[in-house]
């Protein structure tokens, strides 16, 4: 029924495969049955390859996150650019601007980011973006080319929102919103859900009652369940609205 746009099932998370389909398994049995599973480095992009050809109901996205530039080299672009059409890959991410540390190389991350834009752009597939106060670059950058996609783990104003949703961006909305001084609430009632998708971002973000927790892509079923809360209506209206949003960005 419902889809968890945006997870990192990987073995660094969850030790070992074996553990990975146990978390799948759990998942549908709170009625999560699909999976976007995102890269951030190399290897993890090398991972996702591997399992979405092994996993039925698995998804991938590959990009390199803004934090991993340390080490990043020409041939892990390379790779990227080589492997974005192989079948199941549905998109290029997560890939974005972070600017929350101090002793970054802004400029870096910016170069890398249009890079992957602009392979975005080239090949007509869609881009997942983080965003972490660095809002204003973000959408600056992203209004220079032609692509769609998800803005991931949204948590920002409804001034910023209605800014990306306008360049055809949808808001991935995750266990942030049951945090219990989180405004994003707030937001949402002034948006329709025609614009968001629901993600986890497990094994981070475990939404209440179960903070502290490590995440499994079983609690978008809490994440939902909130959200019908908020706009009143049922789960199965909830899935339905947001799997057609999905249908719109991805080709799944």
């Amino acid at each position: 029924m419902f889809t968890d746009t945006h997870c990192h099932l990987l073995k660094d998370e969850y030790e070992n495969f074996e553990n990975i389909l146990n978390v799948i398994k759990n998942a549908k049995k709170f009625k999560v049955n699909r999976f976007i599973n995102s890269g951030i480095n190399n290897n993890s992009n090398i991972e996702i390859l591997d399992y979405v050809k092994k996993i039925p109901e698995m998804y991938g996205v590959i990009g390199i996150h803004p934090s991993e530039l340390k080490n990043l080299n020409k041939d892990d672009l390379l790779f990227l650019e080589k492997n974005i059409n192989e079948n199941k890959i549905i998109g290029i991410g997560e890939i974005g601007l972070d600017y929350h540390y101090e002793d970054i190389d802004k400029i870096k991350q910016k170069e890398i980011f249009e890079y992957q834009l602009k392979l975005a752009e080239k090949f007509q597939i869609p881009v997942v973006i983080h965003s972490r106060d660095a809002t204003e670059d973000t959408i600056k950058i992203l209004k220079k080319y032609n692509v769609k996609g998800i803005i991931h783990s949204f948590s920002g104003s409804i001034e910023t929102a209605k800014i990306y949703i306008k360049m055809g961006y949808l808001l991935g909305v995750n266990g942030i919103v049951t945090f219990k001084n989180c405004k994003l609430k707030e937001v949402l009632t002034k948006i329709s859900l025609e614009n968001i998708v629901l993600e986890t971002d497990s094994p981070y973000l475990t939404p209440e009652p179960f903070r502290g927790q490590k995440n499994e892509p079983k609690n978008i079923y809490n994440i939902a369940l909130f959200l019908c809360d908020l706009y009143n209506i049922t789960p199965q209206k909830l899935a339905k609205i947001t799997n057609d949003n999905i249908s719109r960005i991805f080709d799944i």
